[in-house]
C-alpha cells in the first residue's frame, strides 16, 4: 500500500500573550521597586528636611509646642551663629532702631533684643574643619593608593600579617585610645595643633584607605602595565599614565568616604583641641545662648557643616556609583 501523508494542521501559538504578561509582571515589579525606594528615601530625608526648616525659623517658632510646619522664614539662626550678640534693655533697643547706619543682620538681631558686637568662633573653627579633613583626606588618599599599588603588584614578604595589622588600627573605637594620644600630644607638643589633628586623621584613615583602594587596584589587568614596561615606560610612568586613569572610580569613592569621617570626627576633636584648632563638629552642640538651647543656631551650624560633604558628593557622583559597586559581578 501505497503510504498517505496525513497532514496534520499546526495550531499556531500566539507568543505574544507570554510576552505581554512578562512585560507586565516587569513593569509592576519595576513598580514597586521604586514606590519602596521612594519612602526609604522620604523617611531618611525628614531628619535633614526638619533641620534645614529648623534653620530658618525664629527662636519662639523653633521651640514652639506643638512644632510649627508653616512659619516666616527668617535668618536669625544663621545670624546668631556667626556673630556675638549681647543682650539689650528697652531704652537701648530704642536708641538703637534710631541708628540709620544699622545693615540687616544687625536689624534681624534687634527684632530678638540682640546687639551684634563681633564675630563668632564658629567661622574659624568651620575653617579649621575644612583645612583638617581636606588635608587628611589628600594624604589618607595618595598614601593609601602607593601602598595598595606595592600590595596589589609586587611580592611582599608577610603581606597577609601587614594588612591584618594595617586593619587592626581601626578596630578599636576612637574614644579608646583617646587618653593615650592625649597625653602623648601633650608630651610631643602637638595637643591642639593643626598637624597634629591632620596626622591623627591621616593614620586613622590610612587602614581604610588602603584596603578599599587594593581591591580596586586588583580589579586591573597586570597586562596592561607589562605591556606599558615593555614598551619602554618606567615602573612610575606605567602607574601614572595606565593604573591612575583606571583607578579614578575607586579614588573618588576612597576620596568621599575619607572626607566623611575626618569632617564628621568629634571625639578626637573634642578631647585633643582647646581653641586654636578646635573643629566645627564639638562647637554646634556647644550653642547653649542665653535662657535656653538655640535650636535655630544648631540647625543652621549643622546645615552649613553638611554643605561641603554634599558639594564634594555631587562632583564626583559620576564616579562614586561605580566606585562602590566595582569588582562586586564577576565573570
Amino acid at each position: 500500500m501505497a503510504s498517505q501523508n496525513i497532514s496534520v494542521p499546526k495550531t499556531p501559538i500566539n507568543y505574544s500573550i507570554r510576552v505581554d504578561k512578562v512585560g507586565v509582571r516587569a513593569r509592576i515589579i519595576r513598580a514597586v521597586r521604586i514606590a519602596a525606594i521612594s519612602v526609604v528615601a522620604v523617611i531618611m530625608l525628614i531628619p535633614i528636611a526638619w533641620m534645614s526648616m529648623t534653620a530658618f525659623k525664629s527662636r519662639p517658632d523653633a521651640v514652639a509646642v506643638p512644632p510649627k510646619v508653616s512659619f516666616e522664614p527668617t535668618l536669625e539662626g544663621f545670624v546668631s551663629l556667626i556673630a556675638k550678640t549681647r543682650q539689650l534693655t528697652t531704652e537701648q533697643i530704642a536708641e538703637y532702631e534710631k541708628n540709620p547706619d544699622l545693615n540687616w543682620a544687625d536689624r534681624i538681631m534687634l527684632r530678638r533684643g540682640q546687639a551684634i558686637i563681633g564675630v563668632s568662633e564658629y567661622p574659624r573653627r568651620f575653617l579649621n574643619s575644612l583645612i583638617i579633613a581636606g588635608v587628611s583626606t589628600v594624604f589618607s588618599v595618595s598614601l593609601g593608593l602607593l601602598s595598595a599599588y606595592s600590595f596589589s603588584r609586587f611580592s611582599i614578604p608577610g603581606a597577609g600579617d601587614l594588612l591584618f595589622f594595617i586593619l587592626s588600627t581601626r578596630m578599636l573605637p576612637p574614644v579608646v585610645v583617646t587618653i593615650p594620644v592625649f597625653l602623648m600630644y601633650r608630651a610631643v607638643g602637638l595637643y591642639d595643633t593643626h598637624i597634629g589633628m591632620i596626622i591623627l586623621y591621616t593614620v586613622f584613615n590610612l587602614s581604610f584607605s588602603v584596603w578599599l583602594l587594593k581591591g580596586f587596584l586588583d580589579e586591573i589587568p597586570r597586562e596592561y602595565e607589562e605591556a606599558a614596561l615593555v614598551d619602554g615606560y618606567t615602573r612610575l610612568q606605567a602607574f601614572r599614565k595606565i593604573v591612575l586613569p583606571q583607578a579614578v572610580t575607586g579614588i573618588a569613592a576612597t576620596t568621599v568616604f575619607c572626607l566623611i569621617f575626618a569632617w564628621n570626627e568629634y571625639a578626637f576633636a573634642l578631647m585633643l583641641t582647646g581653641d586654636v584648632a578646635r573643629t566645627a563638629p564639638p562647637s554646634i552642640p556647644s550653642a547653649l545662648g542665653t535662657g535656653g538651647i538655640e535650636w535655630a543656631r544648631i540647625a543652621a551650624g549643622s546645615m552649613g557643616f553638611l554643605i561641603p560633604v554634599v558639594i564634594v558628593t555631587f562632583a564626583l557622583r559620576k564616579y562614586l556609583l561605580r566606585g562602590v559597586t566595582f569588582g562586586a559581578i564577576r565573570k
